[in-house]
């Protein structure tokens, strides 16, 4: 019982080391401030577009994934046309129609982007709309 007792103190310290860390992120992230997401405007008013391919809140959880399947379905299968909207499958031709315009890309995708510290490889491939 006496040895027990005298490992008490190591105990103790290494449950509250042990708390630190693993607190830690949660403590920085508390008192960095602000997380609130970047006001990306509205897309409708820029283009006159009534919808996305897809409705809002899907898009802003979900388009890379929906990038990704359109990127497969083209240059796999060949195959140009979103089943859902029946809109073409092309980041430049449908998706930067609506999310162009000066300033669009730093305002809009870099942005978001930014936010959330992604490094999306789009322009690896595509042609960056505001680039000269």
């Amino acid at each position: 019982m006496n040895e027990a007792m005298n490992d008490m103190p190591k105990i103790v310290a290494g449950i509250v080391i042990f708390l630190v860390l693993v607190l830690f992120p949660i403590w920085f992230t508390t008192a960095a401030g602000d997380f609130t997401p970047p006001d990306l405007g509205d897309v409708k008013k820029i283009t006159g577009e009534e919808d996305c391919v897809r409705d809002v809140e899907w898009m802003r959880a979900n388009h890379m994934d929906l990038l990704d399947c359109w990127r497969d379905d083209v240059v796999r299968h060949g195959n140009r046309e979103d089943e859902k909207s029946g809109e073409e499958m092309s980041l430049t031709r449908t998706c930067l129609h609506c999310h162009s315009g000066e300033g669009r890309k730093a305002n809009f995708c870099d942005r978001c982007h930014d936010y959330v510290g992604t490094k999306p490889n789009c322009w690896d491939c595509h042609i960056d709309p505001e680039a000269e």
